[in-house]
C-alpha cells in the first residue's frame, strides 16, 4: 500500500493510493499497531499532497560509508525543514556549496521499544524517499553538523510512504536536471537500515511518524539555484525544484 497525506478543507487527511484516485483512510499508525493494514474511510477525495508523515523526530545517519573508517553516528535535523515533493526550496547563498543527499527513509510505525536488527520490520510503517540537502562548508566551522543541516526547506520528504517495501532490498535512484547521478540499494549501505534502527533504539525511543534517514554514501552531488532533483526509493519518485 501507498500511503500520504492530502490538504482538505477539513484538514490533514490519511489517504492511500488506488486506481480511482486518493482513497481516504483511517490512522495508519493506530492500525499498524493493532497489527493490520488501515480501512478505507470515504469515497476518493482530491487535495494538495503534504510531506506523508509529520515527524517530531527526524535522524540522520552519518559515516555510513565505506570510506569511514569510525562506526555510524546519528545526529538531528529540525522537522521544520521538511517539505513535500515539489515544493520549490530556495538554497542558501551564505553558505558555500549544496549538496543533495538522495537517501531511503524509514518512516517509524510505533514506538520503538524492544526493537532489534531482526525484529526492526515489525516497528518500520513503510519506506519513502528523502533530500538530505546540506551545506557541508559549513562543516569546518561546525562540527555538531548543525549548520550544515539548517536550511528552511531542506529535508524534502515523500510524497508516499510505500508499506510493501523490502527493508533488505530498497532501490534507491537519484538525478540532478534528468541527468543520473547515483543507483544504489539498501543492500550496498554498510551499515544496513536494521543495524541503523536498532543502534539508534539502543539510545533512544522512536515513535509513530518519526523518519530516520540511512545516508547517501554514493546518491550524492554539489548543485546550483535552478537545479530540479529527483529521488526514487523503492519506485517513490520525491521532485525537489530549487531557486
Amino acid at each position: 500500500m501507498r500511503i500520504a497525506r492530502l490538504a482538505t478543507p477539513a484538514g490533514p487527511v490519511h489517504v492511500r493510493e488506488s486506481v480511482d484516485g486518493w482513497v481516504p483512510i483511517e490512522d495508519p499508525y493506530t492500525a499498524f499497531a493493532e497489527g493490520r493494514g488501515p480501512v478505507d474511510a470515504g469515497a476518493p477525495i482530491l487535495g494538495e499532497l503534504l510531506p506523508p508523515c509529520t515527524p517530531l523526530v527526524v535522524v540522520g545517519i552519518a559515516q555510513n560509508g565505506p570510506e569511514h573508517a569510525s562506526p555510524v553516528q546519528a545526529w538531528l535535523k529540525s522537522p521544520r525543514s521538511v517539505v513535500a515533493s515539489g515544493v520549490p526550496v530556495t538554497l542558501r547563498r551564505d553558505a558555500g556549496t549544496t549538496v543533495a543527499e538522495g537517501e531511503i527513509a524509514l518512516v517509524i510505525g510505533r514506538e520503538t521499544t524492544g526493537l532489534t536488527a531482526e525484529n526492526a520490520h515489525e516497528y518500520v510503517l513503510g519506506v519513502t524517499a528523502v533530500n538530505d540537502l546540506s551545506s557541508p562548508d559549513r562543516a569546518a566551522v561546525d562540527p555538531r553538523n548543525f549548520e550544515p543541516k539548517a536550511g528552511e526547506g531542506y529535508t524534502p520528504l515523500g510524497p508516499v510512504i510505500d508499506t510493501g517495501a523490502d527493508l533488505d532490498d530498497v532501490s534507491l535512484e537519484f538525478f540532478v536536471d534528468g541527468v543520473p547521478a547515483g543507483a544504489t540499494s539498501s543492500r550496498a549501505l554498510p551499515s544496513s537500515p536494521r543495524a541503523c534502527l536498532a543502534y539508534l533504539a539502543e539510545w533512544t525511543t522512536l515513535g509513530p511518524g518519526d523518519v530516520v534517514m540511512t545516508g547517501a554514501p554514493t546518491s550524492q552531488a554539489p548543485i546550483d539555484p535552478g537545479a530540479v532533483v529527483e529521488i526514487v526509493v523503492a519506485g517513490v519518485r520525491l521532485v525537489t525544484p530549487t531557486r
